[in-house]
């Protein structure tokens, strides 16, 4: 008889590709509407737009995953800046956070090891997670 996870993520998909990550390895949370390259691994998670939402999956991620850096799309400042509270929200301190234009974070995914998309449906709800480690 199996058993249940009892904590942390239940997506086998991501759960396997948060095991996976080493120092520095990156992943992204997407909205439904960022292009993923050809080659780059999509964990489609988008049930319908805003399900499920961009700040709920990035929380969840944060619960198992030890977060070193982020990076985030510089029109997110002007365009989105409520979803930019809320993902600041969500980090600790420790994280660094760095911008770069949306065409040049566009740009890095070829370079992630893993995309996690959501059904978000607001602008520059993207983020790009650097590992962390623990020790």
């Amino acid at each position: 008889m199996k058993t249940l996870k009892k904590n942390g993520i239940l997506n086998s998909e991501i759960s396997k590709v948060l095991s996976d990550l080493g120092h520095t390895d990156e992943i992204v949370i997407a909205d439904a509407g960022l292009p993923i390259p050809s080659g780059v691994k999509k964990i489609d998670l988008a049930l319908a737009l805003s399900d499920p939402s961009f700040i709920h999956v990035l929380e969840l991620v944060l619960e198992d995953m030890k977060v070193e850096s982020v990076l985030l799309a510089e029109e997110i400042k002007t365009e989105n800046p409520s979803q930019l509270m809320a993902i600041e929200n969500q980090l600790v301190d420790e994280e660094e956070i760095s911008f770069i234009s949306h065409e040049d974070l566009k740009k890095q995914l070829c370079n992630v090891k893993a995309v996690i998309r959501t059904g978000e449906a607001t602008p520059y709800s993207n983020i790009i997670l650097q590992a962390g480690v623990l020790f």
